[in-house]
């Protein structure tokens, strides 16, 4: 929950925005005298520099720069460091354009950015390590770590083996005492408990209630399995999402529930633009969309994105969260909006997958039915969310299909995605499958997911499987275009069995009528 900062925060913050305005000044006019090596014209820009540190300022304090917390890792300081120099740096620019000050010192100005955040991030490493030599050693690390993990150091330890037999039953008496459900309601809210109360029952053994980011407080509980496992850390921090998700697949029992939740990409938009004034909200939300939605998906820069933030904070959609716990074992039981958040209730139904290879970049490559029924990789263009290939069952379930044999309401779409599927770019990959790996033709079904093949009759199953699909398929050569899925494996049924007495001669008919058909009457699949 956000709560209002405390005095002992609120003089942190105001420590760090001093020293950050003692560096910028320090660049600042070590610049200016180094550039032109006289003091008049160090006085005559007073305007300049106060513009600047303003700016410089205030742009800090809105990206959060100077929220810094108790204990901190240099890695959250050099991204936070790195991100409001960024957003600083964009808007220096564009004062630079139109601001005849700013032109005039820009060798300056930007090199100021450059020096302070240098001085920043040698600054904060030293930070970081008095912090942590300053840690008492009698505290346990979970509570250094600001993380309800339960774990004690080793000097409790101790002191709690001696306990006596008697000692322990009062404190066993004690702890019944506390209000776990008050404790629930301040960790998060009044709504999120009215959700997820209906799930457990505090007192049980086999329900487990933590609230963590890392597989190691998983595995470090007292019993092997539970029936509930309610955690109240947003996935969203969790670096090694699907290693904590199969940790809890393996604490639980089958048909036990999984309950979290998720900050999704949508929702994380909506708060960023009210947080921030507007013009300054759109280029703190394209920076947000580019470092941690874009970067974690290349693999020029997924290492690094990961190094830097250790996956914190990161950015996910709906659909790869579902799909990442499909992968690892569950099914969906229950899905709510709280206060712009997205809580869920899964299920166990089998054991993970373990898929060290999810569709995951621009180019993906899809498992798909080919001929004789052999599992072939089809390559196209991502236009789904990662992850989104484990949620068919899912969205068919829950929407079913649409005319053209499509998912109806399919969220797994990207809004790029649904461009690309409009000009057909998402499919000029599957040209690698025609002309190199031969498994596919010009003319032909489509090659179906196991989910989608399983859909059709048995007959046209096994006609299908007896030759390669294909990247043009045969209702693009029908006006109009098939609309239902029994209408397209009709369409389907018809084209094979005309393919099986002349094949080139019906590949070639199909080819010719399907361009007409996409030319001149704008033939879609929809």
């Amino acid at each position: 929950m956000l709560t209002s900062l405390t005095f002992q925060e609120l003089k942190r913050s105001l420590f760090f925005f001093l020293i950050d305005a003692v560096i910028l000044i320090i660049s600042f006019y070590f610049l200016i005298y180094l550039k032109f090596n006289n003091i008049k014209i160090v006085t005559a820009i007073d305007t300049t520099t106060f513009s600047f540190l303003m700016l410089w300022l205030i742009i800090s304090a809105v990206t959060g720069k100077y929220n810094k917390k108790n204990t901190v890792s240099y890695r959250d300081f050099l991204f936070n460091t790195a991100f409001s120099n960024l957003v600083i740096l964009g808007f220096t620019l564009i004062l630079i354009r139109i601001s005849k000050p700013f032109v005039s010192f820009r060798f300056v100005i930007l090199y100021s950015i450059f020096l302070a955040t240098i001085m920043e991030l040698v600054f904060g490493y030293f930070y970081v390590m008095i912090v942590k030599a300053m840690k008492s050693p009698f505290l346990p690390e979970s509570y250094n770590n600001g993380q309800a993990t339960g774990r004690v150091s080793a000097h409790f330890k101790e002191q709690e083996d001696q306990i006596t037999i008697e000692e322990k039953e009062l404190l066993v008496e004690y702890e019944s005492l506390i209000d776990l459900n008050a404790i629930i309601i301040e960790e998060t809210d009044q709504d999120t408990f009215n959700f997820i109360k209906d799930y457990f029952a505090p007192r049980k053994i086999d329900t487990l209630i933590i609230s963590t980011t890392t597989v190691f407080n998983l595995y470090n509980q007292p019993r092997p399995k539970y029936e509930v496992i309610i955690n109240l850390k947003r996935i969203n921090d969790i670096q090694y999402i699907n290693k904590f998700f199969e940790a809890v697949n393996s604490k639980l029992n089958y048909g036990g529930l999984f309950i979290d939740w998720v900050e999704t990409y949508s929702q994380r938009k909506e708060r960023i633009l009210k947080k921030y004034p507007w013009g300054l909200n759109y280029l703190i939300y394209t920076l947000d969309f580019i470092v941690k939605r874009v970067f974690p998906k290349l693999k020029l820069t997924k290492k690094l994105y990961f190094f830097i933030t250790r996956g914190n904070n990161r950015v996910l959609s709906k659909a790869e969260t579902f799909g990442r716990l499909y992968s690892c074992g569950f099914e969906i039981v229950q899905e709510k909006f709280i206060n712009n958040r997205l809580f869920f209730v899964f299920r166990k139904i089998k054991e993970p997958l373990f898929d060290y290879h999810p569709t995951y970049g621009p180019v993906v490559k899809l498992q798909r039915i080919g001929k004789n029924g052999q599992i072939i990789g089809v390559y196209k263009m991502r236009t789904m969310h990662a992850y989104s290939e484990y949620l068919q069952d899912y969205v068919y379930k829950k929407h079913n299909l649409q005319e053209g044999g499509k998912f109806k309401n399919d969220f797994r779409i990207t809004t790029l995605g649904k461009i690309f599927r409009a000009l057909w770019i998402d499919e000029l990959p599957m040209l690698i499958n025609v002309f190199f790996l031969r498994d596919l033709k010009i003319v032909g079904v489509r090659p179906l997911s196991k989910h989608y093949f399983s859909l059709y009759s048995e007959e046209l199953q096994q006609k299908r499987i007896k030759w390669k699909p294909g990247l043009i398929p045969p209702f693009y050569a029908q006006n109009p275009t098939p609309k239902t899925l029994d209408e397209i494996q009709e369409n389907e049924m018809r084209y094979l069995t005309e393919y099986e007495k002349s094949p080139f001669l019906t590949d070639l008919r199909y080819f010719f009528k399907a361009f007409y058909n996409i030319i001149f009457h704008k033939a879609r699949s929809k």
